[in-house]
């Protein structure tokens, strides 16, 4: 099943290099901050739900994701996203399950994509960040890397079931320097400034008008 789930993401990672380049002149920058080896976490500013398989394509390393739990309830999408390194996560309720599926995957040198807003942005600006992405970042003691996308959410406009072919772009930044959090108790002041840093990088790589 692992195989089988290993093939059908690089058949869909390659199907949407593709499409993304002819359909919407998809860009993408940066890949080469994303270390070759050991557990990275990317964290990636949200606006729409093309969100992970953009960032998914654009990454030369296997993309593990979050996906909130009803996705994983629909037919056919269910079925696909658990075989594209999907799993579930219950929104608003601390799913401390997922978070520990989270920290170990990075543990296990993998690369992990979370939205640190929590949720869309209805704007497409940037939302005040939640603190689980910082516990993760902090429980894992990883490589953080943040990711900015622009335009996704013309691409695949909230409430609209079609893709629109607009310019879209994915801009990986350097990694974060978290090392002096290193032996610090994860409390909420202390996830908070690592939110905070988080946010920052998230501001050098976003354009004005999306913060």
């Amino acid at each position: 099943m692992q195989e089988a789930g290993t093939a059908l993401y690089r058949l869909c990672r390659a199907f949407l290099k593709v499409f993304l380049r002819v359909y919407c002149r998809w860009e993408v920058s940066g890949r080469e901050q994303v270390p070759e080896s050991g557990g990275v976490l990317l964290i990636a500013n949200h606006t729409s739900y093309s969100d992970p398989p953009l960032v998914g394509a654009a990454c030369r390393r296997p993309v593990n994701f979050m996906a909130k739990a009803q996705l994983f309830e629909i037919p056919v999408l269910g079925w696909v996203i658990r075989r594209t390194h999907a799993f579930p996560v219950r929104r608003g309720a601390g799913d401390r399950g997922a978070l520990r599926r989270a920290v170990k995957l990075l543990r296990a040198g993998k690369v992990l994509l979370i939205f640190p807003e929590g949720t869309r942005s209805s704007d497409g600006r940037l939302k005040e960040l939640e603190i689980g992405a910082a516990f993760v970042a902090l429980s894992a003691r990883c490589q953080v890397v943040p990711v900015a996308i622009v335009g996704a959410d013309r691409f695949l406009p909230r409430g609209k079931p079609v893709l629109l072919p607009a310019k879209v772009r994915v801009r990986f930044g350097a990694p974060l320097d978290l090392y002096r959090f290193d032996g610090r108790r994860p409390t909420r002041e202390v996830l908070k400034e690592v939110s905070e840093e988080m946010a920052g990088a998230f501001r050098k790589l976003l354009p004005a008008e999306r913060l």
